[in-house]
């Protein structure tokens, strides 16, 4: 239920522009709201005066059961053809449909971007059911003020019994602002999906440094919503004769709803293009590199193979390479087509981060360091004796 209290409301009218479903109206220096109104809380959050109160009931079984569909956010990046959809968001809808193929529910990709948009029919060839675009000129860049507005609406009208983001700087932002918004639970990070007996979303991550498993489950509230590790799930090839069915969901959004703006990007070391949790190839160094100055090699092989470079979280903590770089459990979670681990004992913890990698070539002058144990291609010895050789292959071979 939605209140306003008289005492405190000056009626400046920002929750009557803030509002996405045109709900609320200001009369007589008093906002009320009418039968639009869905409680997404866009509201709530705008009030100066805090003169708007949103109090909710624990949801019935009932009420529970009302709530259908596995919904995921799409989340889009910029490319030289607009705005396309993340390699994680393929993931999120590989996942998204056994589970929802398991419910006997829908699967539906949200996408929010304004004019700059592109490509977004994959999504319905990558499984979605449908797709609902919210387009607006002020969705084009990321804002957490605007994409949380738009998105609790589309939340509250569309009302999903599972709401999924990826694990990205923008997903680990904005997920916990609708999950406060509409006052649901949010599990972070995690690492494995699945729906129990009774039908519940069940949500495992690393807990403890990553020395247990958590499962968790939400069973009071709606929609169940975690935030997803890119690379945990692999995306499938997609099927080009599934149908696209494109939805078009209204946006009412006004300027004074997001309180920042992008003046600039500036990438790490001068470069927005050296990421990871994307890359083909990644040669990955840990302490058997001995020092900084030796990683400039390691640079030179992952620039012949068409890769990047990493790290373990040691030589990150010394300062070696910046935390963007750092595979792990407290870093990112990759799965390249080919990783190359120089001087890298595998911890527990790094082994997590990297070991869903198609092909994965270890060099470790330790023959039971754990990194050899899963490797496809296992080099017993000195990190600086064996990486100068294969530069010096590598030379010699045409084209490289």
């Amino acid at each position: 239920m939605l209140k306003f209290d008289p005492t405190r409301c000056d009626g400046c009218g920002l929750c009557e522009k803030s509002c996405p479903f045109g709900a609320i109206t200001v009369v007589y220096d008093l906002a009320e709201a009418n039968e639009l109104c869905n409680l997404c809380g866009a509201c709530v959050n705008v009030c100066p005066r805090k003169a708007i109160t949103l109090e909710r009931k624990q949801a019935s079984a009932e009420e529970l059961a009302r709530y259908r569909g596995v919904f995921i956010w799409a989340e889009c990046e910029s490319s030289h053809d607009g705005l396309i959809p993340r390699k994680v968001a393929y993931e999120l809808l590989t996942r998204g449909r056994a589970l929802a193929d398991r419910l006997g529910e829908d699967l539906v990709a949200v996408v929010l971007g304004g004019e700059r948009l592109t490509s977004i029919e994959s999504l319905a060839h990558h499984g979605a059911d449908r797709i609902i675009r919210a387009g607006h000129s002020l969705l084009d860049s990321y804002t957490t003020d605007g994409f949380a507005h738009v998105l609790a609406g589309i939340i509250a009208k569309e009302r999903p019994s599972i709401f999924l983001f990826g694990a990205t700087p923008n997903g680990r932002d904005l997920a916990p602002r609708i999950a406060a918004r509409l006052k649901l639970g949010l599990t972070a990070d995690c690492t494995s999906l699945d729906i129990d007996e009774s039908g519940q979303l069940l949500q495992t991550r690393p807990a403890f440094g990553g020395n247990i498993m958590a499962s968790i489950i939400t069973p009071c509230s709606r929609p169940q919503m975690a935030t997803v590790r890119p690379n945990v799930f692999r995306a499938g090839h997609g099927d080009q004769g599934r149908p696209v069915r494109m939805e078009e969901f209204p946006v009412k959004l006004n300027k004074a709803v997001i309180r920042t703006r992008i003046d600039e990007k500036i990438g790490v070391g001068g470069s927005l293009c050296e990421r990871i949790d994307e890359a083909r190839v990644i040669v990955a160094a840990g302490r058997g590199c001995r020092e900084p100055a030796n990683l400039d090699m390691l640079r030179e092989l992952a620039g012949k193979l068409g890769g990047v470079l990493a790290g373990s979280r040691s030589i990150v903590e010394l300062g070696w390479i910046p935390h963007t770089l750092q595979v792990g459990q407290s870093g990112a979670t990759v799965a390249p087509d080919l990783y190359v681990a120089v001087g890298i004992s595998g911890a527990v913890q790094h082994i997590a981060g990297m070991s869903s990698s198609k092909y994965i070539v270890a060099i470790n002058k330790d023959p039971d360091a754990p990194i050899l144990g899963i490797a496809d291609l296992a080099i017993v010895g000195d990190a600086l004796e064996v990486v100068p050789k294969l530069l010096d292959q590598l030379r010699w071979r045409p084209g490289i």
